[in-house]
Parts: C-alpha cells; sequence; structure tokens
C-alpha cells in the first residue's frame, strides 16, 4: 500500500490550499486503496483574503493552523516529515502554493522556495520518488527537478513565460489531461487553473493521482 505526503499551503484558494482541489486529492488516494499524511509548514500566511470580497484583511494567519481545517486536525508540522517514511508526495494549488509556500506568485522567474518546503521537495526528486503538483503548484517544479523537466500549469502565457525562464519545459494542457516526465518521475495538471467546476478539476486529478501511484 504506497504511503504518500501531501503539503498544503492553508485553507481557501485566494491565500491558501484549494479546499476542491485537496479534498479530491484525498478521495482518489483513498479510492485506489492509498494511505496518506498531510502536512503544512508552521508559518505566517503571506497575506488574508476576504473570499467573499475578494479584499485583502489585516488578520494573521498560520498556514499549519488553516490546512488543518481541510485535514480535520490530523495534520502534521512539514518540519516532521521524514522522507524516508513515505513513497510519493502530492502539492495541491491554489494560490497559497505560489504565496506560501514559495514566492512565484509575487517574482515569477525570480521566485525561491520556503526552505522546508524545498527540503522536502529537493530529497523526493534526488531519492527518485514520484510527485505530483496541482494547479499552479508546477510552478515550483523548476526549483526542485533538472533544468527542462516538463510541467503544466494549463495555457497561461504568462506564467508559462515565467516556469520556462525558471528553467521548466511548460507543456499546454488540456484541463482534463496530465503532464507527466517520466524521467524525473513528476506529473502535473492544471485543475483550477483552467477548471470551471469541481467536475472539471476532478479529471486531471482522478489521472494525476493515478499516474503518480503506478510510479510507486
Amino acid at each position: 500500500m504506497a504511503n504518500v505526503a501531501i503539503i498544503l499551503s492553508g485553507c481557501g484558494v485566494f491565500d491558501g490550499a484549494e479546499i476542491h482541489e485537496s479534498v479530491l486529492t484525498l478521495l482518489y488516494l483513498e479510492q485506489a486503496g492509498a494511505q496518506y499524511q498531510c502536512f503544512a509548514p508552521n508559518i505566517d500566511q503571506h497575506h488574508v483574503i476576504n473570499h467573499l470580497t475578494g479584499e485583502e484583511q489585516q488578520q494573521t494567519r498560520n498556514v499549519l493552523e488553516e490546512a488543518a481545517r481541510i485535514a480535520r486536525g490530523e495534520i502534521l508540522d512539514l518540519k516532521e516529515l521524514n522522507v524516508s517514511d513515505y513513497d510519493a508526495l502530492i502539492l495541491p494549488g491554489g494560490f497559497g502554493a505560489a504565496k506560501n509556500l514559495c514566492d512565484f506568485a509575487l517574482k515569477g522567474a525570480d521566485s525561491s522556495l520556503n526552505t522546508e518546503v524545498e527540503r522536502v521537495c529537493k530529497s523526493f526528486a534526488e531519492q527518485g520518488k514520484p510527485a505530483a503538483y496541482l494547479c499552479i503548484a508546477p510552478a515550483m517544479i523548476a526549483h526542485i527537478y533538472p533544468q527542462g523537466t516538463k510541467a503544466t500549469i494549463g495555457n497561461d502565457n504568462d506564467t508559462a513565460s515565467a516556469m520556462n525562464a525558471l528553467g521548466a519545459e511548460h507543456v499546454d494542457c488540456a484541463v482534463d489531461d496530465i503532464v507527466a516526465d517520466e524521467k524525473a518521475k513528476v506529473v502535473s495538471t492544471p485543475a483550477y487553473m483552467l477548471a470551471g467546476s469541481v467536475k472539471e478539476a476532478a479529471s486531471g486529478i482522478e489521472k494525476a493521482v493515478n499516474k503518480l501511484l503506478s510510479w510507486v
């Protein structure tokens, strides 16, 4: 039975982990018979967004505490993640992936990763353990894998250009499809970068989860 680590970036599409993508990931892992453990960095969010109005709020929220809402409290500090205990890694999207796990949303091709996120993701890559990055999370792939590793966020030209500038090879992809780099064992799918509904997001995420598990 595969044991999969999941890194969440908060709770809520505009400042944390995309909730639909996160829950769909858990669902498809369970349906495939895999085990999983959720993690998140114990840091403050970049900012807090009112998801009703879209306006920034003068609040401070903790990424780990917010992500615990999605994981129903079954979550650990990312510092506790021992890569040797897991067979694969998944990072759902949401702007938290590009604001809290890294700063791609702010700096694009000049972005960098959170220290713990970098440690974990690079360790999975260096040990040849497969990983899946959903939605905007594939923007981190160039920081982790060799130059030319294939990845997708869908078909947004500006985002794709920034990913290419970082060193990835962006591949345009439909919402219900995946891009898999067989050599690196990393798979990505656009999810809500393109999806207009939960059903549309689900199709690509299911394929990504199944591809990930096929490598385990």
